[in-house]
């Protein structure tokens, strides 16, 4: 539900967080530990944990959409055996604290992230398919945003997350397009017609927002959406 209180006083957990407290961790030891962290963020003063459920096209959550993420067990697609995303409702409300799920609209894999995709991975499939549905670039790979069936994509994994999940909001983070640089969505921008490439872009972006917002909203009007 929307938060009542008179200060949203919030902490974020990153996967870099989570990593060292979920990878390779049986149900039991990742509980323990999330509720030693939120116990400290309670201790803190503060009302409002932020976890970040899908840091690279991924899921720390069982999902109809993205693979389990690498952090889970060390390798994509592979389940834990256990919903990290549940564990970590469950521990944040018996200490009275809301959360939000944190993901990344866009980004698959950030240069230096070795970890290999799936099959399962939409990128892996769409690369094979759709060349033009993901950009690599300097080492990256990411969505690209100028695509209606990724804005879709990402737009469901909203929805299963606000269905499925008894979280207080939706958190995005500024992950968007990889660079400026002209070449990476060159084919899409000279088919689209418009004269502007920046103004394009930004367009884009909005659209896949707007989309998120409303899905968020008519799952249930008092959960929040926001970007930090």
């Amino acid at each position: 539900g929307s938060y009542t209180g008179d200060e949203y006083r919030a902490v974020w957990f990153s996967y870099l967080d989570l990593s060292g407290m979920l990878k390779g961790q049986g149900q039991s030891a990742f509980r323990k530990n999330i509720r030693t962290a939120f116990q400290n963020v309670s201790n803190l003063g503060c009302n409002v944990v932020i976890v970040q459920v899908r840091p690279f096209g991924d899921a720390l959550y069982d999902s109809d959409y993205f693979p389990w993420s690498y952090l889970c067990t060390g390798t994509e697609g592979k389940s834990p055996g256990y919903d990290p995303l549940q564990v970590m409702i469950e521990e944040a409300r018996a200490l009275g604290l809301e959360i939000e799920a944190w993901g990344n609209p866009y980004r698959i894999r950030t240069a230096g992230n070795n970890n290999a995709l799936s099959a399962s991975n939409t990128a892996s499939q769409w690369e094979d398919e759709e060349e033009d549905y993901v950009i690599r670039y300097a080492g990256g790979i990411y969505y690209n945003p100028a695509r209606p069936a990724v804005r879709e994509r990402i737009v469901d994994g909203v929805r299963e997350i606000v269905e499925k999940y008894d979280v207080d909001g939706i958190h995005f983070d500024d992950y968007f397009y990889p660079t400026t640089e002209e070449s990476i969505d060159a084919a899409q921008f000279a088919a689209s017609g418009a004269a502007d490439l920046a103004a394009w872009r930004r367009q884009n972006v909005t659209a896949l927002v707007k989309k998120v917002h409303d899905t968020v909203k008519t799952a249930d009007p008092t959960l929040r959406f926001g970007i930090s």
